[in-house]
């Protein structure tokens, strides 16, 4: 890899994220590199800056913080091709980022990016964009918005909680209509975010395939679905005059849709690209840690060749009888 033009987005508001940025800066200038550095966060948004004002490609955005400063990095640079490396400096649980402890201080890494000894993992997301009309109709109302983690349909009020209804087509085939908090539509890497928290399955993320899944639905019969990655998803909100119901991207406020407007979301044609440092990676591992499963009683964190380290203070159920 090159390093000729590189960007580093830090956490807004976080010193130690920023501290990261400062010294990320000073090493990659002294190796020749062109550096442009920003925060990013609620208020802050440095991308469109960065992709408009410099000449040559952009070889590597290196993001400083958690998965919220992640998922805004993947959306702004998924469809310009530019690897991510993501480092969690003041972030909380680090599903997509490399942790301190793999890259160190940062000064190895970036020999190692020179001599190409790193993999790329390339995520499938989602791109949605609101229309006026039935569907098979495209008079688009909105711009087009980009998702890693999820597409959230849900309304939103200053005044009161709203319960949305909200149909839902695939494909132009009607599914089903849901009363409840709103709807998810969620990639492989979602699943692990705002979906899993709403009851839906885990998806591996080296899948290509689109989770719908209702948050808090009044009828026990809305289950979620898992779909091929071909497939449309369009929402349709029902029973809305006031126009209160919304489309979030990864969190993220993105436009409103009114009645008579539908949503229509699907698989989009360009991949995040995250770089891997850690040379065992697992997904396996990464759900064992984050979400604690499994090491609450044996660790499984050394050589597997030894066998799991039980704890001193722990008894084998045979132990016990």
């Amino acid at each position: 890899m090159q390093l000729e033009q590189v960007v580093i987005v830090y956490k807004a508001g976080n010193q130690l994220s920023r501290g990261w940025a400062d010294k990320c800066a000073r090493q990659l200038e002294a190796l020749g590199a062109k550096v442009m550095m920003g925060p990013s966060g609620a208020q802050d948004n440095p991308y469109p800056v960065f992709l408009e004002s410099t000449p040559i490609p952009i070889d590597l955005a290196v993001v400083l913080g958690g998965d919220g400063t992640a998922l805004a990095a993947a959306r702004h640079l998924a469809a310009d091709d530019i690897p991510i490396l993501a480092v969690n400096v003041g972030g909380h649980l680090g599903f997509l980022t490399e942790s301190v402890e793999v890259t160190g201080d940062l000064g190895g890494v970036w020999d190692r990016l020179q001599s190409d000894k790193f993999a790329v993992q390339q995520r499938m997301m989602l791109q949605a964009r609101t229309y006026r009309g039935p569907s098979g109709q495209f008079d688009a109302v909105s711009d087009r918005y980009f998702a890693l983690n999820e597409m959230c349909v849900k309304p939103a009020s200053p005044n009161r909680m709203i319960t949305s209804i909200l149909e839902v087509e695939i494909d132009g085939e009607v599914v089903d209509q849901y009363q409840g908090d709103g709807l998810l539509i969620s990639t492989p890497t979602g699943t692990t975010g705002y979906t899993v928290s709403a009851n839906g399955p885990i998806v591996h993320p080296g899948m290509h395939s689109i989770t719908v899944t209702p948050i808090c639905p009044m009828s026990l019969s809305s289950r979620p679905i898992v779909l091929p990655p071909g497939c449309t998803v369009s929402v349709w909100p029902l029973k809305d005059e006031e126009g209160n119901t919304k489309l979030w991207t990864d969190g993220v406020f993105g436009t409103a849709i009114w009645p008579q407007q539908r949503v229509d979301i699907r698989m989009a044609e360009h991949l995040a690209k995250f770089i891997i440092l850690q040379r065992d990676h697992s997904y396996y591992r990464t759900l064992r840690s984050k979400l604690q499963w499994a090491g609450a009683r044996v660790d499984y964190s050394e050589n597997a060749e030894s066998g799991p380290n039980v704890p001193k203070d722990s008894k084998t159920r045979s132990d016990k009888d």
